[in-house]
This record gives structure tokens, C-alpha cells and sequence, in this order.
């Protein structure tokens, strides 16, 4: 069985562009951070790349950017390629299968004490 699930924030914008077939492909970075401290005390952040696609894509595109959170349901994928220079590099990656936004741009940009109106004691029922 091959699953992750991720919960954390972007760590950039979410880069959208669209494969020879015509389908979107969306590719972002996720930070998490580690549950344990290191010996300096300090909590360290991983940073996941995520590939989601078609409809799932430009979701990620119109309502995430840097800094939102999400939930991330996906597999493990791994991938080499070679380099100009000839040098092999290995890069990994989850392709999600389910993403979750837990805030996003229209959240993050409203104030939820300015939309309040305020209420006259006078007319509360107790």
C-alpha cells in the first residue's frame, strides 16, 4: 500500500500549466513540520512536492496560495532525470488523490469582526 496524508501549509504558489493532451497539472510545495524537536530545541519543516490534476489543479490555482493550509491525501512517487551536465537526480513526490482546503484566499482576506453587526442589548431575549 502506497498512501500519505499530509496536513501543512504552502511553501510557494501553486504553479498551474496544462500537458499536451490538454489537462491541467498543478505542482506546489507543502511544509509540515516534524513532531519532535531537534537538539537546538527547535521544530524542523519538511517541504513536500505535490502534483495534483485536471479540475483538482485549478481548484489549487484559483483558491490556494502561499501560506494556506491544506490536507493532502496522495501516493509516494519517485522519479530520476539527468541533468544538462549529465548528473542523474532523484526527485520525489505526492500525487494527490485528495486535497482538503482548510483555509484559503477568500478566508484568509476577510475579518470576521468587520462582516459582525453589533447588537442593542436592549433586544436580547434574556
Amino acid at each position: 500500500m502506497n498512501k500519505v496524508i499530509l496536513i501543512g501549509n504552502l511553501g510557494k504558489d501553486v504553479e498551474l500549466n496544462t500537458t499536451s493532451n490538454g489537462k491541467s497539472v498543478a505542482k506546489f510545495s507543502l511544509a509540515t513540520q516534524r513532531r519532535f524537536s531537534n537538539a537546538d530545541g527547535e521544530k524542523e519543516t519538511d517541504f513536500h512536492n505535490i502534483i495534483a490534476w485536471g479540475t483538482q489543479a485549478e481548484n489549487c490555482k484559483k483558491y490556494l496560495q502561499k501560506g494556506s493550509k491544506v490536507a493532502i491525501v496522495g501516493e509516494v512517487r519517485y522519479r530520476t532525470y539527468e541533468t544538462q551536465e549529465g548528473v542523474k537526480r532523484q526527485v520525489t513526490e505526492v500525487f494527490a488523490d485528495e486535497i482538503e482546503f482548510l483555509n484559503t484566499k477568500k478566508n484568509d482576506s476577510s475579518n470576521e469582526e468587520e462582516d459582525k453587526e453589533p447588537i442593542d442589548d436592549d433586544s436580547l431575549p434574556f
